[in-house]
């Protein structure tokens, strides 16, 4: 990923050599041992807590491109995840507790985090909401959200299937819980303009989502799309399309270098885009923005990073920035 003129725009507003190449700072650092403070740095210290750890390819892209603004801007970055929403509230209070200068969290579970984001407002640590949890953000405190409009991406992409001839969808479900799976599981349904069934798989098992997948192409002929929303889940989905013998048309929620290359092959009918890497480098922009000089970024609204599509027509770009970590 390049950086736009608006993200330019917002390096030089920012001081101690922020739009030089090299910021002399003390970069992104690794998220530090239970209990122990993160080290200092001279622009500040921002953590960065969602609801998955790192060694997922979305969420990978997200990290680096949080990393790769506290490279920029001097400032120390930590990461830590768990899909477990109890244990993520833990993570958060951990941050609160070692004074960090700005919190990112994403919201996959709004009801679980209420509390524990509000310990965070209370302690006037300015917190910015991500991916997931955007109709909650304003309303918890945070000072924006940056990701997509579910809803908007679902229909989307419902749209396109339609087009593409797709009567009767499965949209695959992989976290339970999850509101903006089911936000785009609806949206899906309104852009369709037909059948929308949903099938609850376990991303962290993929031969059974594979197999769950052939399972009910096999049972039920009339499905002719499946909708996958995690790129995991979509190469799984694409080795039971092969293995049930099913002419069903596969499109994915999100990025992931085996995603892009089967789009390439033909495998795959396109991506929805939510440009992950903006997800980790604009909140560590906003919150070091906020630090320097209290801007706040949005007006209230969220920053939308998506939905773009990847398709067969740009796919070859987007391998490319996908190798470097960026897509």
């Amino acid at each position: 990923m390049r950086r736009t003129p608006v993200v330019l725009a917002l390096l030089c507003a920012l001081t101690l050599g922020a739009c030089s190449s090299s910021s002399g700072g003390a970069g992104a650092q690794s998220a530090p041992a239970s209990g122990s403070a993160p080290p200092a740095a001279s622009g500040g210290t921002f953590a960065v807590i969602t609801h998955a750890s790192a060694g997922d390819a979305f969420w990978d892209v997200v990290k680096n491109g949080a990393e790769a603004a506290g490279k920029q801007y001097g400032v120390t970055v930590t990461y830590q995840g768990d899909g477990d929403p109890g244990k993520q509230s833990q993570l958060i209070d951990q941050a609160v507790s070692q004074k960090v200068d700005g919190l990112v969290v994403s919201m996959a579970n709004p009801d679980a985090l209420k509390e524990a984001v509000g310990r965070a407002v209370a302690a006037k640590i300015p917190v910015v909401t991500i991916n997931s949890g955007a109709g909650s953000s304003k309303a918890f405190g945070a000072i924006t959200h940056v990701g997509q409009s579910e809803d908007v991406a679902g229909r989307g992409a419902g749209e396109q299937l339609r087009a593409a001839g797709v009567t009767k969808l499965l949209c695959v479900v992989h976290e339970a819980g999850n509101v903006g799976l089911d936000q785009r599981c609806k949206g899906a349904e309104q852009g369709l303009g037909g059948t929308v069934e949903r099938l609850q798989v376990d991303v962290g098992n993929l031969a059974d989502v594979t197999s769950k997948v052939a399972a009910k192409l096999q049972s039920d002929k009339q499905v002719n799309g499946v909708l996958a929303l995690n790129p995991a889940v979509a190469v799984a989905a694409r080795d039971a399309v092969e293995d049930s013998g099913s002419q069903a048309k596969l499109a994915t929620f999100d990025l992931s270098g085996d995603v892009v290359t089967a789009i390439k092959d033909g495998e795959i009918l396109f991506a929805v885009d939510q440009q992950q890497y903006l997800q980790g480098w604009l909140p560590i922009t906003f919150l070091t923005l906020y630090k320097k000089n209290l801007n706040t970024v949005g007006g209230g609204l969220p920053v939308n990073t998506g939905p773009g599509f990847v398709t067969k027509d740009n796919a070859e770009q987007v391998a490319k920035l996908a190798e470097a970590g960026t897509r």
